[in-house]
């Protein structure tokens, strides 16, 4: 007998609303010993509903979908199941995208376009507990303006907006139908952004670019 010990299957379920994409992945992760594929949804409603009949350690979630996004569903899900790694799958390479995606909670981004079996090194990663960017996605995260800052996304800079007047995270999370957890995340990367450490100094430099006057936010 081997003394080798038993490794437990990594469960992957992948959301995605081309049952053709789903299906390519599907059969090229089952050729892997060390994952399980438990299921393809077709929308973000669908796997917030179900997550719990598949109990996935990883969710490939396609960021456009019908009836719920993939970013809506990334803080919708890690609400309930925090520790549940989610690896977002786009043809987006924009920094915005990435970024506001990281923002979410998602541990990982991918390029519709990579090989699949990249998918398999992001999952091997992100089970590993750390965060995986594939090389395309890479290239385009945060790049800096002239004045060495990173742009905010334009998801930060609503939620900046909101923040500058006064709004406490709860209020901002009801403004905008997202968790309390979410805002709280974006405030941290707004303020690493613009090098800024108080609520209060966010709201001096919102008045100096003119946020609050609805004169345009230079970012």
């Amino acid at each position: 007998m081997s003394d080798t010990p038993q490794v437990t299957p990594t469960r992957v379920l992948i959301v995605d609303d081309h049952p053709m994409v789903a299906e390519g992945i599907q059969s090229i992760l089952e050729t892997y010993d060390d994952i399980t594929v438990v299921g393809c949804l077709s929308n973000g409603r669908e796997v917030i509903e179900r997550i719990d009949e598949f109990s996935p350690d990883v969710i490939l979630l396609d960021l456009n979908m019908p009836e719920v996004n993939g970013l809506s569903a990334t803080e919708i899900l890690l609400e309930t199941h925090p520790n549940t790694r989610i690896l977002i799958l786009s043809m987006h390479d924009t920094p915005e995208y990435i970024s506001t995606a990281l923002s979410a909670g998602a541990k990982g981004y991918i390029l519709k376009d990579v090989p699949i079996e990249e998918i398999k090194v992001a999952i091997d990663t992100v089970m590993a507990g750390k965060q995986y960017l594939c090389p395309g996605a890479t290239s385009s995260i945060e790049p800096k303006t002239t004045d060495g800052r990173v742009p905010l996304t334009s998801r930060e800079q609503t939620i900046l907006l909101e923040l500058a007047q006064g709004r406490s995270n709860k209020e901002v999370a009801i403004s905008l139908d997202i968790s309390v957890r979410t805002v709280e995340t974006h405030r941290k990367n707004i303020k690493r952004k613009l090098g800024i450490s108080s609520t209060a100094g966010l709201t001096r430099y919102a008045m100096e670019q003119g946020v609050l006057q609805g004169t345009g936010v230079p970012f």
